[in-house]
């Protein structure tokens, strides 16, 4: 599992594991039309208030430093490595490739890369995180 996907199950609070099976429903004896797939859409999960979820986060640890520019912090405001390594391997995941690893250019960029790949995930990030 890939560091973003560390972030984006701590703030959405989906733990891995497997999918349950789902449960056998009854069906009425009618013949099925040829080539008719019998499926059904899975329900849209409503989209993840991340900005919302990360404030009651960082007012539940104390304050949660400026997780909002500051990958160090994120990271740490989720309870995720944030050493140099760990955010190199982040910003190869996310092709992040401004500034020398660990400068300040760097961990900006990294920064904004994390807030467009969440909302482009389904979480709801203001535009202000993303520029």
């Amino acid at each position: 599992m890939g560091i973003f996907s560390s972030i984006w199950n701590k703030i959405t609070g989906h733990k891995p594991k497997a999918a349950p099976a789902p449960a056998p429903t009854p069906t009425a004896s009618v013949t099925p039309t040829p080539g008719a797939a019998a499926s059904t859409p899975a329900p849209a999960l409503p989209p993840v208030d991340v900005e919302a979820v990360l404030s009651d986060l960082a007012a539940s640890k104390g304050g949660g430093g400026n997780w909002r520019t500051s990958i160090v912090d994120l990271l740490k405001l989720l309870d995720l490595d944030s050493s140099l390594a760990a955010r190199k391997e982040l910003a190869e995941e996310l092709n992040v490739h401004a500034g020398e690893h660990g400068s300040a250019e760097q961990n900006i960029a990294l920064s904004k890369a994390v807030w467009t790949k969440l909302a482009e995930n389904g979480g709801h990030v203001p535009a202000s995180l993303r520029d």
